[in-house]
C-alpha cells in the first residue's frame, strides 16, 4: 500500500513597510502558544514563510482528506482568532479579505 502524498499549497501576501515586518517578524520568533499545535492539528505540514523585499511567501504541506474542514477548524479556534487578530494589521493583502494569496504551483522537483 502506498502513502498518501501531500498536497502542496503555496501562498503570497505582503507586510505593512518596514514596521509592519519588524512586527511580522517578531510575533513568528515567538507564536502565541498553541498556534502551532493548531496548524498541526489541522494537517499542515512542512510549514516555512518566507520574506523578500516586502513580500511573504508561505509553503505547506496539506496531508489530511478535507482541507476545507481542517481551515474551518482553525479558522474556528479561538487561540487562532486572537493570533491572526493581532498579525493580520501588519500585513498588506494583494486582496481585500484574503489575507494570503493562493499561487498556481509551475514546478516542482522532488
Amino acid at each position: 500500500m502506498s502513502e498518501k502524498k501531500p498536497v502542496r499549497y503555496g501562498t503570497i501576501s505582503r507586510t505593512k513597510g518596514k514596521e509592519g515586518y519588524e512586527a511580522y517578524k517578531k510575533f513568528h520568533a515567538n507564536p502565541f502558544p498553541g498556534v502551532n499545535e493548531m496548524i498541526k492539528k489541522c494537517n499542515i505540514q512542512n510549514y516555512s514563510i518566507y520574506y523578500y523585499d516586502g513580500l511573504l511567501f508561505s509553503y505547506f504541506d496539506y496531508v489530511g482528506d478535507d482541507y476545507e474542514a481542517d481551515m474551518a477548524k482553525m479558522a474556528a479556534d479561538a487561540t487562532t482568532q486572537r493570533w491572526w487578530a493581532a498579525v493580520d494589521p501588519v500585513m498588506n493583502p494583494f486582496k481585500a479579505g484574503e489575507t494570503w494569496t493562493p499561487m498556481e504551483e509551475l514546478y516542482h522537483l522532488d
